[in-house]
């Protein structure tokens, strides 16, 4: 009886624990730490979405059991949202199921579809479920790289060719989380056509659809002609309006994939609350106008942000996309890896980030750092990542990024 359960031991251990226990103990001692680790967004829910779901709430009726797949007028509203935003059509009876976040239904949709010893495919660093759904349910995970390029088609390739047995089903996921990532619809064609040419299912995240700072809106999967075919896509509620907390999420594409995870779903629960179900219908048919504020907003994070480190000497691509920048780890530090540096980023500058080896071993050489404080703050965390930087005698920014550096000092002041 000693022996630890077999799923729990497919499970390494957990790659945030240490840095989160650094924190509390940093908090619990009384000094001010700028999480930057979780994705949590920290914008409040839009008015007319909170208002609908108390307006609902008060009706005694809303409070029973509600529909595991979703109530039939969510369903209908995620098929307009596709309809307006991808010129994509969806049955919402066949080829939609609401989930209590992304996260739940890609979970139970690997459960739903695999069988112990399946080979599936899965981009290396990418989001943890994408990876541990499917080795909890049985599955053995061969990584190919998450660019979303010919590095990643080549390497698909390879992997249909060399894994035994077979691949089942790949993950895509674009924007990406952790690295910021995009895809456009070329890209997509080419993994339609392997997937079809392999047999072979392919799960999109889409949870970023919304968060995104260039002109051109990131496309769907469900876009390439005969998509549905092979393709089922996850979206959220959660950044894309703030309602991370409240759990709703969707599944949509292929109805064979939709209906195996509505029937594991059918088993495993009775659905999100109703209030919240409804209140959701109105952020997708309601003005959208907080949409672009949210946009609008992880952008001048994301330009704080960027200008600071680069301030501070730290050479931080600038994302396209997501609430999150991809950050190599800078040369002095390499050797400590994603854990070790981000622990000392905490001790010495008082940030708290998320080391890059929680989302695969081959993100080991970055930290991933959330948009999830004002831009007062996150001045303040560029400041002080910049002064352990001089002290420790890593890096030495240029004069402009010094001038970068000033001008947010007066912005702040400004705001102040």
């Amino acid at each position: 009886m000693s022996e630890e359960f077999h799923r729990i031991r497919r499970l390494p251990p957990y790659v945030f624990a240490e840095v989160n226990q650094a924190k509390a103990r940093a908090r619990a001692a009384g000094e001010d730490i700028i999480d930057l680790g979780m994705g949590n967004p920290d914008s409040p829910t839009p008015a007319h979405i909170v208002a609908k779901l108390v307006e609902t709430v008060q009706n005694p009726r809303t409070h029973g059991y509600s529909m595991s797949k979703g109530i039939p007028g969510l369903r209908k509203a995620l098929a307009g949202y596709y309809r307006r935003r991808f010129d994509v059509e969806l049955n919402p009876e066949t080829e939609i199921v609401a989930t209590i976040g992304s996260k739940e239904g890609l979970a139970n949709l690997a459960s739903a579809i695999t069988s112990p010893g399946d080979t599936i495919l899965v981009p290396n660093p990418s989001y943890p479920i994408h990876q541990f759904g499917f080795i909890i349910a049985g599955a053995a995970v061969r990584s190919v790289p998450a660019t979303p390029d010919d590095n990643m088609l080549r390497a698909l390739d390879v992997a249909v060719r060399h894994s035994v047995p077979k691949p089942t089903a790949l993950i895509v996921n674009f924007p990406s989380n952790p690295t910021a990532y995009l895809a456009d619809l070329d890209f997509y064609r080419a993994i339609v056509a392997f997937a079809k040419k392999h047999d072979i299912w392919v799960l999109s995240d889409l949870a970023y659809a919304e968060i995104y700072f260039g002109n051109n809106p990131p496309p769907s999967i469900m876009q390439v002609p005969g998509a549905k075919d092979i393709a089922v896509e996850f979206t959220s509620m959660s950044k894309t309006y703030s309602m991370a907390g409240w759990r709703i999420g969707f599944a949509a594409g292929n109805p064979r994939l939709i209906s195996a995870l509505a029937q594991m779903k059918s088993y495993l629960d009775y659905g999100a609350f109703t209030p919240i179900q409804v209140a959701s219908v109105a952020a997708l048919n309601g003005p959208q106008e907080c949409v672009q504020q949210m946009r609008d907003l992880y952008r001048e994070r994301r330009d704080v942000l960027i200008r600071g480190l680069h301030s501070a000497g730290w050479d931080v691509p600038s994302p396209e996309g997501s609430m999150f920048a991809w950050a190599p780890i800078p040369p002095k530090y390499a050797h400590l890896g994603s854990v070790g540096f981000s622990k000392l980023l905490l001790e010495k500058a008082k940030v708290a980030v998320a080391p890059g080896l929680g989302f695969g071993e081959y993100g080991d050489d970055h930290v991933r750092i959330a948009l999830v404080e004002n831009t007062h703050r996150l001045r303040q965390a560029t400041r002080s990542i910049k002064e352990f930087f001089r002290a420790d005698g890593a890096v030495m920014p240029s004069t402009a990024d010094d001038k970068h550096a000033a001008d947010d000092r007066i912005a702040e002041e400004k705001t102040a």
